[in-house]
């Protein structure tokens, strides 16, 4: 695969994933998409179980995929087959695959769960989850954005020049807990006025996940980065500031 290939494949991973984040936002909220997480005929009683099931597949499906390509034994064979440059662009790729996946095939079961009449309350429980979309973003850009999905790695390469080696850093958010991406989709999952049973599903199914990635990064993190990880382990909560330390 020629250099030119490889730098618009990344390109076209990024603006397709970064396409596929800004529905996930309308989706989950039921705005300004065609299809929202609650869309579509509400699921008869005798469907039901074949919804959640379907919906729950489709959240396992991304986890799998979201998670196993992260792991490093998964990116030494990949790399053996696929040029190392633009795996991360690959990865970037495949999730948003997974969501488009999602957002097709998701099964609404709209029933209410709960419903928030206070309108000072329906307005911060908005607010909080608007915060959490800022904090997933905002997030990335603090860890390196563009390297987190492959557009550094694709530039380097059509320079022909070297990435450096990546350094321990825990800036601004990284401060007051260790996965505020997490932290971030977490808030803007839960936080909703409106909670029918479709969107309990996908919460409760994506936090599942979030806690199993977790696990499995931080293994990944402390090999790759020793005593250093396992201090900072020790003094900056999980998800929460000063909850889920270490020891």
């Amino acid at each position: 695969m020629g250099r030119l290939l490889r730098f618009s494949f990344g390109l076209f991973a990024y603006v397709f994933f970064f396409s596929s984040f800004l529905y996930l936002i309308g989706f989950v909220a039921n705005v300004l998409v065609p299809r929202g997480i609650d869309s579509g005929l509400a699921t008869a009683a005798s469907s039901a179980g074949l919804a959640v099931t379907i919906n729950l597949a489709l959240i396992l499906l991304f986890g799998l995929q979201h998670s196993v390509m992260a792991r490093p034994g998964f990116k030494a064979v990949l790399t053996r087959l696929w040029p190392a440059t633009i795996e991360r662009s690959l990865y970037v790729a495949l999730t948003s695959v997974a969501l488009c996946l999602l957002y097709v095939f998701w099964r609404p079961l709209p029933g209410a769960v709960w419903s928030v009449d206070s309108e000072s309350l329906r307005l911060l429980l908005h607010i909080v989850s608007a915060l959490g979309w800022a904090i997933v973003l905002i997030s990335t850009f603090l860890i390196n954005h563009f390297e987190l999905f492959g557009l550094r790695q694709i530039w380097a390469d059509m320079r022909g020049a070297e990435i450096p080696e990546a350094s321990f850093r825990n800036p601004f958010f990284y401060k007051l807990v260790r996965h505020p991406i997490y932290t971030g989709f977490l808030l803007a999952f839960w936080a909703t006025p409106d909670m029918s049973q479709g969107r309990l599903l996908f919460a409760l199914g994506m936090t599942v996940y979030i806690l199993i990635g977790i696990r499995y990064e931080e293994k990944d993190l402390i090999e790759s980065l020793g005593a250093e990880y396992s201090e900072y382990r020790q003094r900056v909560g999980m998800l929460v500031p000063g909850i889920g330390k270490k020891a």
